[in-house]
């Protein structure tokens, strides 16, 4: 029994002594770490470096696996294997994890593997103030008699905030009014509890209901606060007569209104409630007769209604007496007075009066000049003789009140412009206030006088004449125009030449202008050869006070006539006639050069264009001429029975409408070679053939190019003549090739160029106004092929 009983207290001692020794282990493999964080801190915060703090190697961290040992919900932190540092895995919110505990503790457990250990890491949440207090009711209705005496209380429900300590509830605020306080009462454990105290008595018809607002506040810094919106309804107590809406009664009737017509509606109310408030309407003791036999009263809508004929020239006022009644058990009554005016009705239409009117206004005159005086009467009274004049169009005038009353001016509201418009007819409404309304009707004319404010205008600007040269002195060679917007004097327009004396100006001095009509005279006859072109100025001037001018700058161009012959330059001998002598060696051979005519034309373009031709040759075998150079060249060689002087009459004349010419003589003597001259004219002739071989090939490039360009003319000619036909012969003229160059010459004034136009010119060959050439140089390619060789 002893022993059962040594052996029953053995096992406990074992026990304890087990468990003593392995806590010391524990406390030897295990170590227990602190921290403290605020609560809703973001996801990845750091909380701290627990393999840091626990002193472990941190090259052997993810070796032994470091880790947390968590439950299967969510874990609020994160452990990193590899440095050992404690994140937060989720926002914390500390009242939901701890609830109301004054201290929020977070015990981890984390463990290491190989050997093992078992840390403790307790992470401490603080609270931050991240609630504000809040009412269980949004909307608190009391129902208060308004006889309740002051001091009476009436207890409200507390806030809560789920914050603890000092972020809990800490005081309430009321909103300011005159009729209750505040009263607060400590149960402690973060409780008060709210009471409003009645201080002052309430009276419902002063106001029926107050509204207050209640303030739970907590202890943060900015401190959290949470509203609850207390409603307190007034009861009633019969303690308030019937009051009317309005402090006077007063309405207009026309008179004539039909039966049944509600002329006004009364109406009163009572502060009170239920039977206290309902109000029912009668005429007073002392409403005459005439009264109640035009009008009637409702007693329950206070509608008084036409029962009579009411007739204003009968009465123009009638003045009744209304009560009105609660129903409570001690009746209260209220009485008012409803005055009804009779209105007369709108039977007469205003009438237009023109007391002062100008019907010619210049216009130059400023705006708010004075046009007219209109007077507007209407014999009706009130809003039916109220009238309003106005104008029924846009236009520059405007109708203003003058200071009299039922006075208006016609003014000018903006600057006036005859030349847009001369006339305006003014349409004037006067138009009653009455309803329905009336009005009538007058229409004046007011005439614009016209002022010189426009100067005249030429109709092009600048002016482009062409005058044919040799013109006959004092002949009318263009005209200029002007006009002018203004009418009368301010419009009649004189012209004049502006001369300033400037070299630029010079020629205008040659010049005479009409002054009444704009024809302008040349006092000389123009040369083209010495003028080509020249400019000056005209004025135009009107003859307002004061006048007003404009000038336009006038391009004249100098047109070409065939008015100069050719001039020989060579030959030419010594007592100045166009002969010449020229020796050739018998020994030469076809193609050779004997000389060449040359000749000056003064005139340009076709005029200038010079053409050479044998009027006179003793052998038509021997000697041939280029008729657009006036190259001589033999034909053949020469033969023992040739005769050894020949005599050429060569004629040069130009390609004017009327062609001029001159003639020129060449004597060519053929002398027999000597030793040294043959040898030399063997050379010659070697060196000729060689020559005429290079330009039989260039010839013949030459040629084909030509045939091709011609072509391209003809195809584009045949274009344009499909598609303008009517155009096609302004510029070119139909002519026929008969051994001489037929032309023909037209100026394009668009294009300020001549357009020489020939069978063997291209069609855009031109020659500019102003240019000094005055010889037209022919290429190579027009001269005959056959039986001529070009040196």
């Amino acid at each position: 029994m002893e022993q059962r009983g040594c052996r029953a207290w053995r096992e406990p001692l074992q026990w304890v002594t087990y468990m003593v020794a392995l806590i010391f282990f524990w406390i030897g493999a295990s170590a227990q770490l602190r921290y403290a964080i605020s609560e809703e801190l973001k996801e990845g915060t750091v909380v701290g470096n627990i393999a840091k703090d626990l002193g472990i190697d941190l090259s052997t961290l993810k070796e032994r696996g470091f880790r947390i040992v968590s439950g299967s919900t969510e874990p609020l932190f994160q452990l990193n294997q590899n440095d050992g540092i404690l994140y937060v895995n989720r926002k914390i919110d500390r009242e939901e994890v701890c609830e109301r505990s004054s201290v929020c503790l977070i015990n981890l457990k984390t463990v290491l593997e190989n050997p093992l250990e078992i840390h403790y890491v307790s992470v401490e949440v603080l609270d931050v103030n991240d609630h504000s207090p809040s009412f269980p009711e949004k909307e608190k209705r009391l129902e208060i008699s308004e006889s309740a005496l002051p001091g009476a209380r009436f207890q409200l429900q507390a806030a809560r905030d789920p914050d603890g300590g000092i972020y809990s509830v800490q005081q309430y605020k009321l909103s300011q009014n005159d009729h209750f306080r505040l009263e607060v009462k400590d149960r402690g454990e973060d409780r008060k509890t709210p009471s409003l105290i009645l201080q002052k008595p309430l009276d419902r018809e002063a106001v029926k209901s107050h509204i207050l607002l209640l303030t739970a506040i907590d202890g943060g810094k900015p401190p959290r606060s949470g509203d609850m919106r207390i409603t307190v309804d007034v009861s009633d107590v019969n303690d308030n007569p019937p009051v009317f809406t309005e402090d006077a009664y007063s309405v207009l009737v026309n008179e004539n209104a039909n039966l049944g017509t509600t002329v006004i509606q009364v109406n009163a109310t009572d502060l009170d409630e239920g039977s206290n408030a309902e109000v029912v309407y009668s005429f007073g003791n002392d409403v005459e007769g005439e009264v109640l036999e035009c009008f009637d009263l409702d007693p329950i809508t206070g509608e008084i209604i036409v029962t009579g004929l009411i007739d204003f020239e009968k009465n123009h006022k009638y003045e009744i007496d209304i009560q009105a009644s609660d129903k409570g058990a001690a009746t209260l009554t209220t009485d008012k007075t409803v005055i009804i005016k009779i209105v007369d009705v709108n039977d007469n239409a205003p009438v237009i009066e023109v007391t002062s009117f100008s019907n010619s206004i210049s216009e130059d005159s400023r705006p708010g000049t004075t046009v007219a005086l209109i007077g507007v009467k209407d014999l009706d009274s009130g809003l039916n003789g109220k009238v309003v004049c106005s104008l029924t169009e846009e236009n520059p005038f405007k109708l203003t009140l003058s200071l009299q009353e039922s006075m208006y001016s016609v003014v000018t509201k903006s600057p006036l412009d005859r030349e847009k418009q001369s006339e305006f007819d003014l349409t004037i409404v006067a138009k009653d206030a009455g309803q329905p309304s009336l009005s009538s009707v007058k229409t004046i004319s007011v005439v614009v006088s016209d002022v010189n404010d426009n100067s005249p205008e030429f109709s092009l600007s600048p002016y482009t004449f062409y005058v044919t040269e040799n013109n006959h002195p004092g002949a009318s060679v263009f005209s200029v125009s002007a006009s002018d917007r203004d009418i009368n004097e301010n419009a009649l327009i004189s012209y004049h030449i502006l001369r300033d004396g400037g070299d630029d100006n010079k020629w205008a001095s040659f010049l005479n202008i009409n002054s009444d009509n704009g024809h302008i005279s040349a006092l000389k006859s123009f040369d083209f050869e010495t003028l080509k072109t020249f400019q000056f100025q005209v004025v135009a001037t009107d003859s307002g006070i004061p006048s007003l001018s404009s000038n336009v700058t006038i391009n004249v161009f100098i047109v070409d006539q065939n008015d100069n012959a050719p001039v020989i330059l060579y030959p030419v001998s010594a007592n100045g006639s166009a002969e010449g002598v020229e020796e050739i060696p018998r020994n030469v051979n076809a193609g050779h050069l004997v000389t060449k005519v040359r000749a000056y034309d003064a005139d340009i373009g076709y005029n200038g264009w010079l053409l050479f031709s044998l009027q006179e040759v003793t052998d038509h075998s021997l000697f041939a001429l280029d008729r657009y150079t006036g190259q001589i060249r033999t034909l053949r060689s020469f033969t023992e029975t040739d005769e050894a002087e020949h005599k050429l009459v060569i004629l040069v004349k130009d390609n004017g409408n009327v062609s001029l010419s001159a003639t020129a003589t060449v004597i060519i003597n053929v002398v027999e070679p000597k030793e040294a001259f043959a040898a030399s004219d063997v050379k010659s002739a070697v060196k000729d053939e060689e020559e005429n071989s290079v330009t039989f090939y260039l010839i013949i490039t030459l040629g084909s190019v030509s045939a091709l360009f011609i072509i391209s003319i003809i195809v584009l000619i045949v274009m344009q003549c499909s598609k303008a036909p009517d155009d096609s012969s302004k510029y070119l003229q139909d002519v026929n090739y008969d051994g001489t160059l037929c032309h023909s010459i037209q100026y394009r004034s668009g294009d300020k160029r001549y357009m020489l136009v020939g069978p063997r010119m291209s069609i855009g060959s031109t020659i500019v106004p102003g240019s000094n050439g005055n010889t037209l140089v022919v290429p190579d390619h027009r001269r005959r092929v056959s039986g001529e060789v070009r040196s």
